[in-house]
C-alpha cells in the first residue's frame, strides 16, 4: 500500500514555482510587481539573453532589513496582506511564495538597503540552498538579480524558447506594467542596449500611446465614464485603427494587468458591427471596482480575476466603449489612405487597352494556372484602362455572351455587391470576398512558378516602425518574404525598411501591410511549417491587395472579375471561409413572386 508522506521543502517549493514562474517573464512580472509594491517612483529591468542568462530588477522603494530579507525567503510570508480580509486586497501581490519559488530553481541575489539605515544586506540562495550573506553597498531600495534559472532542473529549462522569444515576452510584460502605473518611471535594458524608457508623471493616455503605438494619440479616444462606484478609463482605438491579432489589447482591473474572458468579449461585443471578424481593436482600458467585487486569487499567477457581477461589467465596458467611439464623430484613422486609393483610380495609364473580347477570350487547351494568369493581366489592364478606351463594342459583345456560369453584370449594388444575370438564374457577387481570393491565387501561382519575382521597388523606401520583437521575426523571415516579393531589411532597433513589394500591391498602404504580416508572426509562432506560415502571409497580403467593399466599378471592370472567378481555383469562397457569390435560380424568383 502507498503510503502518505511530506514533502521535502525543497520540492514543495519547486512544486510552488510550477504555478507561478513558468519563464523568465514570469519571474520578472512578480520581481517588478514586488517593487511596484514597495513604494518604488522608478524602477530599473536589465535582461541578459531574454532573462535564460539573467534578470536584475533594481527600485528605490522601502527596502528591507537583514531579518525582513530572510523572512521574504520564506513561504506564504509578505507584507502586503496587513489583515486577513484577502477579499480585500488592494496590491499586485499577496501570496508570499514568488521569491521562495524563484530561488528554487535559480540563483537568487537579494540586495536592500532601507531609508535611513547606513548599510544594506546581501543574501544569496543558489536553488533552495543558502549560499552566503552579508553586508551590501547600495543606495537606499533593493535590489534583486536572477541567474541560471532551471539550471538545475534540466528538464524545465528544455522547453524554454530562445533568447528572442523570451525576450518578447519579457517586454509584453513590461509594457503592460508600464501602462499600469503613469506615476512609475520604468526602463529595460537587454544585453546593455535600453529598449523601453517612460519617466513618472505621465497621463495615463500620454503612457498608453507611449507604450502601445505614437498614432493611438491621434487615432484613439480617450474614455472616463463612471457607474455607480465602477470607473472605466483608458484610451481606445478607432475602429478603423485595427490590427490583425488581438495581441493589442490591454486589459487591466484594478491596477492588475489581466487577460479575462469576459472583458475580451465585451471589447470584441463593442466593435462588434464596427470592425470585420478577422480584425481586432486596439485599446487600453483600466477598470476601477470595489475590492469586495473582484477576486484576484483565482489563477496563481493572477492574471484572471472572477466579478460578483460579471453582466453588470459586461455591460459597463460595451456602453462606456461605444458611447466614446461614438464621440468621435467622423474621424478615420485611414484618411490619408482612401485619399491615396482616389488618386489611384484616377491615375492616367497611356497604354492602349485592348478589347475586353481579346482579353477574356478562354484557351481551353493552356492548363488552369496559366488560363487564371492571362484573366488576371486581362483584369488589371481592364482596370487601369482609361474609360475612352473602353470600346461600347467590345462590352456589348461580352453582354451577348450568356453562356459564362457566373453570367454578365447588370450593375452594383451599394458599391459591395455584383448583380448579374446567368443563363439559369440572378448571380450576386461579394466583389471584396471575390477579389481577395484572386489575388491570393494570383499571388500563389507566381510563387509556384517564380517566386514572386515580379516586386515592384519603391521610389523612395518607406521606413515601418515596430516593436523590436516584430522586427527580429521580420529579419528572421526577410529571405522567404522576398520570394514574395516583399523585400525587407532592419533600419534600426525599432524600424524596418521597405524596399520593395509585390508588384500586385504597389498602390496599397505598405506601412498596414508590414504590420500585419509581423502581428501574423507573432501569432503563428514557430510551430507552424514555413509553408503553412507563408499561407497565412499571402492570405493577409490578399486582402490588403482587394478591391475594397464601395469602390463603385463600371460594367467593365464588373465583368471582367466575373471572368477571372471563373477560371481561378477555390473561387467560391473567399480567404476566410465566407461565400464569393450566391445564385437565385429562376425558379427560387418564381417562387419569391408566387409564379410557382
Amino acid at each position: 500500500m502507498p503510503t502518505i508522506r511530506r514533502l521535502p521543502e525543497t520540492l514543495v517549493n519547486r512544486i510552488a514555482a510550477g504555478e507561478v514562474v513558468e519563464r523568465p517573464a514570469s519571474a520578472l512580472k512578480e520581481l517588478v510587481e514586488n517593487a511596484i509594491d514597495a513604494g518604488s517612483t522608478s524602477i530599473a529591468v536589465r535582461l541578459w539573453d531574454g532573462g535564460l542568462d539573467g534578470i536584475e530588477v533594481t527600485d528605490d522603494g522601502c527596502g528591507m532589513g537583514p531579518d525582513e530579507i530572510a523572512l521574504a525567503l520564506e513561504r506564504h510570508a509578505t507584507s502586503k496582506l496587513p489583515d486577513e480580509a484577502i477579499e480585500l486586497v488592494s496590491t499586485l501581490g499577496f501570496r508570499g511564495e514568488a521569491l521562495p519559488s524563484i530561488a528554487s530553481v535559480a540563483r537568487l541575489t537579494i540586495e536592500s538597503r532601507v531609508m535611513g539605515t547606513a548599510d544594506g544586506w546581501r543574501r544569496v540562495v543558489d536553488h533552495g540552498a543558502l549560499e552566503s550573506e552579508g553586508p551590501a553597498a547600495l543606495p537606499p531600495g533593493t535590489r534583486i538579480r536572477v541567474e541560471n534559472l532551471f539550471g538545475k532542473v534540466p528538464a524545465r529549462r528544455k522547453f524554454l524558447r530562445s533568447g528572442r522569444s523570451e525576450y518578447a515576452a519579457c517586454l509584453d510584460v513590461m509594457r503592460r506594467l508600464a501602462m499600469a502605473r503613469p506615476d512609475i518611471g520604468f526602463t529595460l535594458e537587454h544585453d546593455g542596449r535600453r529598449t523601453l524608457a517612460v519617466q513618472p508623471g505621465e497621463s495615463a493616455a500620454a503612457r498608453v500611446a507611449r507604450v502601445i503605438a505614437r498614432e493611438l494619440a491621434d487615432d484613439g479616444v480617450v474614455i472616463d465614464v463612471e457607474r455607480g462606484a465602477a470607473r472605466l478609463t483608458g484610451v481606445a482605438g478607432l475602429p478603423t485603427f485595427n490590427r490583425g491579432v488581438a495581441d493589442h489589447q490591454y486589459l487591466f482591473v484594478n491596477g492588475r494587468p489581466v487577460k479575462d474572458r469576459l472583458l475580451i468579449g465585451a471589447v470584441r461585443g463593442a466593435y462588434a458591427d464596427m470592425l470585420a471578424r478577422d480584425r481586432h481593436a486596439v485599446l487600453a482600458l483600466f477598470l476601477q471596482v470595489p475590492p469586495e467585487e473582484v477576486d484576484v486569487n483565482v489563477h496563481p499567477a493572477k492574471t484572471e480575476v472572477r466579478f460578483r457581477d460579471p453582466a453588470f461589467v459586461r455591460g459597463f465596458l460595451v456602453s462606456g466603449l461605444r458611447h466614446a467611439l461614438e464621440g468621435a464623430g467622423q474621424r478615420s484613422a485611414q484618411a490619408p489612405a482612401a485619399a491615396g486609393m482616389l488618386n489611384w483610380q484616377s491615375e492616367p495609364y497611356s497604354a492602349p487597352a485592348p478589347s475586353l473580347q481579346s482579353l477574356f477570350a478562354r484557351e481551353h487547351s493552356a492548363p488552369r494556372l496559366n488560363e487564371a494568369g492571362q484573366a488576371w493581366r486581362g483584369y488589371e489592364a481592364a482596370i487601369m484602362a482609361p474609360p475612352s478606351a473602353r470600346a461600347e463594342e467590345a462590352v456589348e459583345a461580352v453582354e451577348s455572351a450568356m453562356q459564362y456560369p457566373l453570367g454578365v453584370a447588370r450593375g452594383q449594388v451599394a458599391g459591395t455587391y455584383i448583380v448579374a444575370e446567368a443563363e439559369d438564374g440572378l448571380v450576386i457577387v461579394d466583389q471584396h470576398a471575390a477579389h481577395e481570393r484572386l489575388v491570393l491565387e494570383r499571388l500563389k501561382a507566381a510563387g509556384a512558378q517564380d517566386k514572386m519575382s515580379a516586386s515592384q521597388a519603391l521610389l523612395l523606401p518607406e521606413v515601418v516602425e515596430l516593436d523590436e520583437p516584430s522586427c527580429d521575426r521580420l529579419e528572421e523571415r526577410a529571405a522567404q518574404l522576398a520570394d514574395c516579393g516583399l523585400a525587407l531589411e532592419r533600419f534600426g532597433p525599432a524600424a524596418m525598411l521597405v524596399r520593395a513589394v509585390p508588384s500586385v500591391l504597389a498602390k496599397g498602404d505598405v506601412h498596414a501591410l508590414v504590420r500585419d504580416i509581423a502581428d501574423d508572426l507573432a501569432q503563428n509562432g514557430d510551430a507552424l511549417l514555413l509553408g503553412e506560415r507563408l499561407d497565412h502571409v499571402l492570405a493577409t497580403m490578399a486582402c490588403h491587395g482587394s478591391v475594397r467593399a464601395g469602390r463603385a466599378l463600371s460594367v467593365a471592370e464588373m465583368n471582367a472579375l466575373l471572368r477571372e472567378m471563373e477560371v481561378t481555383p477555390r473561387s467560391g469562397q473567399c480567404n476566410h471561409g465566407r461565400p464569393t457569390w450566391v445564385k437565385l435560380a429562376h425558379g427560387d424568383i418564381e417562387k419569391l413572386f408566387g409564379r410557382r
